[in-house]
């Protein structure tokens, strides 16, 4: 079964890059039907798609995020990366990554319900 495991700083300043990884285990990202998606979720609100990147690196953003967002992996390391550039308060939240259950090519991968292995989650806090 596929593992997830997000790390980076929990404490970010405004205008800064997030930046976060997002390491898998039990799986390779490169497995076919795998997409990954990042996620997160505000404080009081639900959950946000960000992006997703495919099984053969194609990647895509959600439209509120895309100028600002940057999502890639490293095949070697199995792990993928979230950037998040010029951030506010307003990014404050958990962040996490998921999988979609790599069965079949995921009908709307830009759907939550889509992925179904997650991360713990990461507290990011955009703060001066």
């Amino acid at each position: 079964q596929v593992q997830l495991q997000e790390s980076g700083p929990g404490l970010v300043r405004p205008s800064q890059t997030l930046s976060l990884t997002c390491t898998v285990s039990g799986g390779s990202i490169t497995a076919n039907y795998y997409y990954y998606g990042w996620i997160r979720q505000p404080p009081g609100k639900g959950l946000e798609w960000i992006a997703y990147i495919t099984n053969t690196g194609v990647t895509h953003y959600s439209p509120s995020l895309k100028r600002r967002t940057f999502i890639s992996r490293d095949t070697a390391k199995n792990q993928l990366t979230l950037q998040l550039a010029s951030v506010t308060p307003e990014d404050t939240g958990v962040y996490y990554c998921a999988s979609t259950d790599g069965t079949s090519t995921p009908a709307a991968p830009t759907l939550i319900h889509e992925y179904v292995h997650w991360g713990q989650g990461t507290q990011v806090t955009v703060s001066s």
